[in-house]
C-alpha cells in the first residue's frame, strides 16, 4: 500500500526535506512506494491527474531536483531490497537502496565497490550520474559495473535495459543523471574482485599560508596524473569562521600503510603536514569515510572538470577565491578537488553517457551557511567566483548540478547530449519525467 504524505500530514515537514537543507520546497504530495506495482500506480495516478512528477531515492541532489513546489513526488526509498547472486557474481539493488545498505551486504562478503562517500546516498542517483568515488581510479565509476537496469516508464510499463535489450537506453542511463527516462526500480551490477584490507587516510594542514596552498595545488595536479591507480583522494582547501584556513584530505588506497607513505611523500614536503591512516576491511573503510559527513548541510556549490596543468598565476587566483572574505552567513568556503583518471579514463567517452572520462579531476567551490536567510548572498558569491573557474575548465559534473548553468546539456554531457536527446524522445516522448535540467 502506498503511503501518501500531504501538507495536512504530521510527517510532511520532515518528508519534504532534502539532504541540502537550503532546498525549501512544498510539494503537493509525496508517495512512498514499496513495490514495482506501487510505482506503476503512482506514475499513472500523476499522469491521470495532470500532476508534474519528480522521483526521489536518497534525496542528495545538490539542487533538490527530486522535489519542487506543487508537484507529485514518487519516493522509492522504501523500495530497497538487495540480493547477491553468487553464481553470476552480481548484486541487484532496488531503486531506493542506499549505499550504506549495499556496502553492508557486499562488504561483509569481501567485495569492494566504487560507490558513494556517504552511506545515506541512493545507489540509483549516484550511479546514473556516472558515480565518482574514492575507488574510482582503481575500479572505475559505479555505472561501469552496471549489467542491467529496470525502470517504470511513462506508461507504467516495466522496461529492461542491458547491452542486448534497449541498449540505447542502457547507454544513456550510464551517466545521464537521475530523474530522466523513468523511475529506476532495479539495478544489477557486476561485482569487482574481492579484497582483503585497504588503507584509509587523512591529511591535515592547519593555519596554512597562501604560498603553501598554492604549493599544495601544484603538487596535487602533478601527483594525480602520475600516481598509482590504487589510490584516490578528495582534497579541500577551507576558509572557516571557526578554524581559519586549513587543508583537509581524505583518501583510500588499495594497498598497505607502507605503500601509502611512499605514495604520499610529495605532500609531506609541505610544512605542518599531519597524516593519519587505518588499515581496515573495505566495509570498515566505508564506515570511516561516511562518518566525516554531516546528517545534513546547507550549501551552494559549483563544479567543473580540470583537464590540464595550471600555471602558478592560475593556482594563485584559485586560492584567492577561498582567501577572500566569505559571504554573509557563510560558515565555510571551500575549494574541493576530486581525483579522476586511472580506470575511469580507460573507457571511451562515447561508450557511455559519462563524457568527461579524460579529465584529471573535478574542481568545486562551495559555501556552507548557517541559515537560509543567507542563501541569496551565498548564491551571488558562488555565481561571481564561478566565472574564473569556468574559463579554465571544460564541463560540469551532472551529480554536482548547478541550476544557473547556461547551455547545461552540453556542459554536462559534451558531444553526447544530442544522442541523449534522441534516446529521451524514444523512451519518454511526452516528457513525463522532466525537471529544471532534464534531458529534453
Amino acid at each position: 500500500m502506498i503511503d501518501v504524505i500531504t501538507s495536512s500530514s504530521n510527517y510532511y515537514n520532515y518528508a519534504r526535506q532534502e539532504w541540502n537543507r537550503s532546498i525549501d520546497k512544498y510539494p503537493t504530495a509525496i508517495a512512498y512506494c514499496k513495490t514495482f506495482d506501487d510505482v506503476k500506480k503512482a506514475v499513472l495516478f500523476a499522469k491521470k491527474n495532470k500532476f508534474k512528477l519528480r522521483i526521489r531515492s536518497g534525496g542528495h541532489n545538490y539542487e533538490g531536483f527530486s522535489i519542487d513546489d506543487g508537484i507529485f513526488v514518487i519516493d522509492i526509498s522504501n523500495l530497497n531490497r538487495i540480493e547477491i547472486n553468487y553464481e553470476n557474481n552480481t548484486v541487484t539493488a532496488e531503486g531506493g537502496a542506499s549505499f550504506g545498505q549495499l556496502y553492508n551486504l557486499i562488504g561483509s562478503n569481501g567485495y569492494p565497490f566504487p560507490g558513494a562517500s556517504s552511506s545515506t546516498v541512493g545507489v540509483a542517483g549516484l550511479t546514473l550520474g556516472g558515480g565518482w568515488s574514492y575507488s574510482s581510479r582503481y575500479l572505475g565509476l559505479a555505472c561501469d559495473y552496471l549489467s542491467e537496469i529496470k525502470l517504470i516508464n511513462y506508461e507504467g510499463s516495466i522496461i529492461t535495459a542491458n547491452k542486448n535489450t534497449n541498449s540505447d537506453l542502457f547507454w544513456a542511463l550510464k551517466g545521464s543523471g537521475g530523474g530522466n527516462f523513468g523511475v529506476i526500480v532495479s539495478l544489477t551490477f557486476d561485482l569487482p574482485p574481492k579484497v582483503d584490507l585497504v588503507t584509509t587516510f587523512n591529511i591535515y594542514y592547519s593555519s596554512i599560508s597562501k604560498d603553501n596552498q598554492i604549493k599544495f595545488l601544484d603538487i596535487w595536479q602533478h601527483w594525480i596524473t602520475n600516481t598509482t591507480n590504487k589510490i584516490n583522494m578528495k582534497a579541500s582547501i577551507d576558509n572557516s569562521s571557526y578554524d581559519g584556513s586549513y587543508i583537509y584530505c581524505t583518501g583510500l588506497l588499495y594497498g598497505t600503510p607502507n605503500e601509502l607513505m611512499d605514495i604520499l611523500s610529495p605532500f609531506m614536503n609541505i610544512g605542518g603536514c599531519n597524516l593519519t591512516y587505518e588499515n581496515v576491511s573495505f566495509l570498515q573503510s566505508t564506515e570511516i569515510i561516511s562518518s566525516f559527513y554531516n546528517q545534513y548541510e546547507r550549501f551552494i556549490s559549483y563544479s567543473r572538470f580540470a583537464s590540464r596543468e595550471y600555471s602558478h598565476d592560475e593556482l594563485s587566483k584559485l586560492v584567492d577565491i577561498i582567501n577572500e572574505p566569505r559571504p554573509e552567513g557563510s560558515q565555510t568556503t571551500s575549494l574541493k578537488l576530486y581525483g579522476l583518471g586511472g580506470k575511469v579514463s580507460e573507457i571511451n567517452k562515447a561508450d557511455t553517457a559519462f563524457y568527461y572520462r579524460n579529465s584529471n579531476y573535478i574542481i568545486s567551490i562551495e559555501s556552507n551557511f548557517e541559515d537560509n536567510e543567507y542563501k541569496e548572498d551565498n548564491a551571488k558569491w558562488i555565481e561571481e567566483k564561478s566565472k574564473y573557474i569556468y574559463n579554465i575548465t571544460d564541463g560540469s559534473y551532472i551529480n554536482f548540478p548547478y541550476y544557473p548553468l547556461n547551455n547545461y546539456l552540453y556542459e554536462y554531457y559534451g558531444n553526447n547530449y544530442k544522442y541523449l536527446q534522441k534516446v529521451n524522445r524514444k523512451y519518454d516522448p511526452s516528457n513525463t519525467f522532466s525537471f529544471q535540467q532534464s534531458i529534453r
